[in-house]
């Protein structure tokens, strides 16, 4: 029986001289996660076909110089407030706050300097430590006022790879030291294929309503999906309805909305958010969370101005995200579930991305 494994390799250096080391988890089965200290981004998941074989399924880039500069957040943690805060300002109890406008009158990802830019301390749990598992942990401390938010926060992030399963699992905690909002997720481009478009991929929301936007993405309201290109309840190849001229998808030059999630019978521990299936290869990928809602954004802005890690120019729709979160603009919305986190609370959730093969 194959076990688990953890391997370490210098990646870089950031530019004030810090190193930074990629992680791989390997869990003796064929799939196998690498990530590095910058912005916590997992720069390859590696998930065997039907055949066995493996391929990369996230998209990254070639190396550590290329992470540096401006990128559309490829495989990093999205914080201190995942997704669009319109105009960049919130009041939370009684209080003003102004964040940096990073996506045109809006703050996006936590702003220019966000969780994705930010150097974590990483470090293995070895799966004889850990229950068989094997994991990384990573830490950061977010300074109160960065970016405009207030607070210090202090974050701690597991990625497990699981014994006995083919399951990506990733834990985000938190604690403040005074009154913030905080809305957390990962921001990674999935391809089943490995390569190409997804456009023929079959993909599942498990919801029935969803976030329609404004000119700028941010949320005005709930709406149903029903009779719309955002009814994904069941499986439908992505790029069915994607050129259609509803004016949702022409505001967003695609899908890059939030779906709030049924949840069914799981209120509040894991619940199925989306399922994503590739016929030639037979990859299946289910996303689960204890989150309330999912980001489905279909790569819309990649211009082909980047090359992956694998050499090819990336453009729309060679990649999609499933970011599970809170919504979009919770701070400025109280009909949405609140992202307030107080002293003495602990912020937790849970997201599994659970791969299996079709014959």
């Amino acid at each position: 029986m194959s076990s688990s494994t953890i391997t370490a390799r210098e990646y870089g250096h950031m530019p004030d001289g810090r190193p930074v080391t990629e992680y791989t988890l390997d869990n003796g089965r064929g799939l196998s996660l690498s990530a590095i200290n910058l912005g916590g981004i997992v720069t390859a998941l590696r998930v065997p076909d039907r055949h066995g074989r493996s391929a990369n399924v996230v998209l990254g880039l070639p190396s550590l110089a290329e992470y540096l500069k401006p990128h559309p957040h490829f495989g990093t943690v999205v914080g201190r407030y995942a997704n669009r805060v319109a105009g960049g300002r919130f009041t939370l109890d009684g209080t003003a706050h102004q964040l940096g406008l990073n996506n045109g009158v809006n703050s996006l990802h936590g702003g220019a300097t966000g969780f994705g830019k930010r150097y974590w301390d990483m470090a293995p749990l070895p799966a004889q430590e850990n229950g068989g598992d094997v994991a990384i942990e990573l830490r950061y401390t977010s300074a109160d006022g960065e970016e405009g938010y207030p607070g210090e926060v202090q974050l701690a992030l597991r990625y497990t790879l699981p014994a006995g399963s083919d399951t990506w699992r990733i834990d985000y905690s938190a604690t403040t030291d005074r009154p913030t909002v905080l809305n957390l997720s990962h921001h990674d481009y999935f391809n089943l294929a490995g390569g190409g478009s997804v456009l023929d991929h079959r993909l599942t929301i498990a919801a029935s309503r969803y976030c329609p936007v404004d000119a700028t993405l941010i949320p005005l309201g709930l709406a149903d999906v029903a009779a719309t290109p955002f009814d994904f309840r069941t499986p439908t190849r992505i790029g069915e309805r994607i050129r259609e001229g509803h004016e949702q998808l022409l505001r967003a030059h695609g899908y890059d909305h939030n779906w709030v999630l049924d949840r069914g019978d799981a209120p509040h521990g894991l619940a199925l958010a989306a399922r994503l299936e590739h016929d030639a290869s037979g990859r299946v990928m289910e996303v689960h969370t204890s989150q309330p809602g999912v980001q489905f954004y279909s790569g819309n802005f990649l211009d082909g101005s980047l090359f992956g890690s694998e050499g090819a120019s990336l453009r729309q729709g060679d990649g999609l995200c499933l970011e599970t979160q809170h919504f979009p603009d919770s701070p400025n919305q109280p009909g949405f579930p609140s992202t307030v986190l107080r002293p003495g609370e602990r912020f937790h959730s849970a997201t599994e991305h659970r791969f299996s093969v079709r014959a």
